[in-house]
């Protein structure tokens, strides 16, 4: 019975995918899939936003924000980049903001499937707070704590690009402490070339 039950709404999700695939139509694919997930258990994405990265812009700055400027991921700086993640940046561009010696970065990274995306600023050319801005995932998410996140605090990077400071792990949050200190080396290297080459205004 439940085998017959399980072939009779398969086949009927296949229906409605087909239909929705004939006809291009966005929301009837969308509804389709979601009946998907639903039936068979599809996990859902738990996103939760602990600060906007606009407010967090504007926190750094005191609300006085300086105008955003963009750095391109092309040449040598690509490959710099491509080194420290262990893979390409998703963008080939970055926007960032400076005033002076400081300057502030939105940057995501891959936990284990989701990104993370966190707010770094930099100070002298180290780290002067890290917070996790959006979470994506079911697990690790005790990295937007500051028992975590002051570790970073003052750390710099050393001649062979690392952090020239031990970061503790978080047990069962492996793969998202991972990606903050891989966002945390990408932000001081290119906070490093954006001192010396102020590269494009972003309109």
């Amino acid at each position: 019975m439940k085998v017959a039950m399980m072939k009779k709404m398969v086949s009927i999700l296949a229906s409605a995918i087909s239909s929705s695939l004939r006809y291009t139509t966005g929301a009837r694919l969308r509804g389709a899939w979601l009946a998907v997930a639903l039936i068979f258990g599809a996990p859902a994405v738990a996103v939760e936003t602990y600060q906007e990265p606009e407010s967090f812009i504007d926190e750094t700055f005191s609300g006085e924000s300086p105008e955003p400027e963009v750095v391109w991921l092309t040449g040598e700086r690509k490959s710099a980049v491509k080194a420290l993640l262990g893979h390409d940046y998703a963008s080939l561009r970055i926007r960032y903001w400076r005033d002076n010696t400081r300057s502030a970065w939105i940057l995501e990274e891959i936990g284990k499937e989701q990104p993370i995306t966190a707010g770094i600023v930099i100070d002298d050319q180290q780290i002067e707070r890290i917070k996790v801005l959006v979470f994506r995932e079911s697990r690790g998410w005790e990295i937007r704590h500051p028992f975590f996140t002051d570790q970073f605090r003052d750390v710099r990077l050393d001649n062979d690009r690392k952090l020239d400071r031990h970061i503790d792990s978080i047990s069962g949050a492996t793969l998202s402490v991972r990606a903050i200190q891989k966002l945390a080396r990408l932000a001081l290297y290119l906070d490093a070339e954006t001192g010396v080459d102020r590269v494009q205004k972003s309109p």
